[in-house]
């Protein structure tokens, strides 16, 4: 490969963070320019030898010439609407115009811009109007840009994937807009990825606009509907009706999505402009195999499935308005308490969770819900516990199996009743100083469907009582059991020194 230095503006989103461990498995030195390190610390190929990591933003001109000195091609993988609200395609603008001034005299012989594609004209939606306008602005320095332009990309983790399988996974039936009957030509995320880097090595892309698109064109109705035979569900009733406008749209997308409504509106405006590709120049310059919207889609599935999502669409930053629960679409009850024992008597005391001991109160709550579970088929709580004190990893406890256990620092417990959802508890332990641990609590429901949702917001009232209550209660057991150990200890140290 010719080009051997790039920098990667964009590194911590979606695409930007799958596209950079590609670039380094070709043996290409990447620089990446963002505003958080700390967010790439973690990751796999962090530690690479190529990868450099240069603390900055496009609005720091001195971070920029220093990121981009030097370098043969520069990404620009940059998008506002995600970070800057409703005034997004002003501040897109300025960042690009950022860009190509902080490219300037760098050495740079190219620069390479995703966009968004969508017919031309007066209706093309705010969101894919800031796309375009983008893409002039970088077309408009002396640095040749090449714009591939994509419509939906459909991977595990991208914010249009999630909002379609959510609202297929919980609405058996959905009244949509009109924008349902309209075409697309969706992509597979590692096509994106296969032309993002071998346009690298076809000069001929250089200074082009490319249409990138998947083997597909279908509608939206088409396509929700290959989404419920991947998930292995029906197929789902679909009713267009004229009358939701994309507020509406949005406010219901964040609803029963993880997306929330500030990056759902301007996402379902884009969705009523037809999005097919208009040329053919990605299949003569850079030909390859294209998967289909069922192999995308089963592929994404199974990343899913499998807990293997490299990158989600809500990695680029914090985002304004998002639910609590949207980092993985799972509700959380998160307390601690500073317990006056230590993290071995604390540990000890909250192993006694379930069977005869109970949950430290509440315990009609508690058989109540055991008793309904007995009636739907669950194991209720009858099964009790195995030893009233040890736990040991892989039993049951009640309607709860064990599915991590760590001695003195962590119990972690799934729920085996019948649910609309997963539901998980866990208690982590964390030793202080001078005699004191903290315990934490957290109790975890990922709802499936529309039921699971409901099923979370008619038990929150109970839960702002039980876990409470719980918490409390394993404070008072474990300090107690502190107390009598040292009575003991202080007895037998008396009777030797007698």
């Amino acid at each position: 490969m010719s080009v051997t230095k790039v920098l990667v503006c964009g590194a911590t989103g979606y695409v930007g963070g799958r596209l950079v461990p590609r670039l380094l498995e070709e043996g290409v030195a990447v620089r990446c320019l963002v505003r958080s390190p700390e967010k790439m610390a973690d990751l796999a190929y962090h530690g690479h030898p190529n990868l450099t990591v240069i603390e900055g933003a496009l609005d720091d001109q001195e971070k920029l010439r220093q990121a981009a000195d030097g370098v043969d091609a520069a990404y620009y993988l940059v998008h506002a609407m995600i970070s800057a609200g409703d005034d997004y395609d002003s501040h897109d603008r300025e960042f690009a115009q950022n860009f190509i001034d902080g490219l300037h005299g760098s050495g740079c012989k190219r620069i390479i811009y995703l966009g968004g594609l969508g017919e031309m004209g007066p209706d093309l939606s705010k969101h894919l109007r800031s796309r375009r306008a983008v893409a002039e602005i970088l077309q408009s320095g002396d640095v040749p840009a090449t714009v591939l332009r994509a419509a939906m990309i459909i991977g595990s983790g991208s914010a249009s994937f999630e909002i379609l399988r959510y609202l297929v996974d919980r609405l058996p039936i959905m009244i949509t807009p009109k924008w349902v009957n309209v075409e697309t030509q969706p992509i597979a995320i590692r096509d994106v990825l296969r032309y993002l880097v071998q346009c690298l090595q076809v000069p001929e892309t250089s200074g082009k606009v490319i249409d990138i698109g998947g083997a597909d064109i279908l509608t939206y109705r088409e396509m929700m509907q290959v989404m419920a035979v991947a998930n292995g569900l029906s197929k789902r009733l679909i009713l267009p009706v004229p009358v939701l406008t994309p507020r509406l749209s949005s406010g219901w997308i964040s609803l029963v999505t993880p997306v929330n409504a500030r990056i759902a509106r301007p996402l379902a405006e884009g969705l009523r402009n037809r999005t097919v590709c208009r040329n053919d120049t990605a299949e003569k310059l850079m030909p390859g195999p294209l998967r289909s919207v069922e192999e995308a889609i089963q592929a994404a599935v199974g990343k899913l499935a499998a807990g293997e999502i490299e990158t989600r669409w809500s990695n680029a930053g914090e985002m304004p308005g998002d639910p609590a629960w949207s980092g993985g679409t799972t509700f959380r009850d998160e307390r601690s308490a500073v317990v006056n024992a230590s993290y071995d008597t604390t540990f000890r005391a909250l192993c006694k969770i379930g069977g005869k001991y109970g949950y430290w109160g509440a315990d009609w709550l508690w058989s109540l819900r055991g008793w309904m579970d007995k009636i739907v088929g669950g194991p209720g709580l009858r099964r009790g516990r195995r030893h009233p004190i040890e736990i040991r990893f892989g039993e049951a406890v009640d309607f709860w199996r064990v599915t991590q256990y760590h001695p003195g620092k962590l119990l972690r417990l799934h729920a085996e009743m019948k649910l609309p959802g997963k539901a998980e508890l866990e208690f982590h332990v964390e030793d202080l100083d001078e005699g004191q641990c903290r315990v934490s609590q957290t109790a975890r429901f990922r709802p499936r469907g529309l039921f699971g949702l409901a099923y979370w917001y008619a038990v929150l009232p109970l839960h702002c009582f039980v876990f409470p209550t719980m918490l409390r209660g394993i404070k008072r057991d474990a300090e107690r059991m502190a107390g009598e150990l040292n009575e003991q200890t202080g007895a037998i140290s008396g009777v030797s020194e007698s």
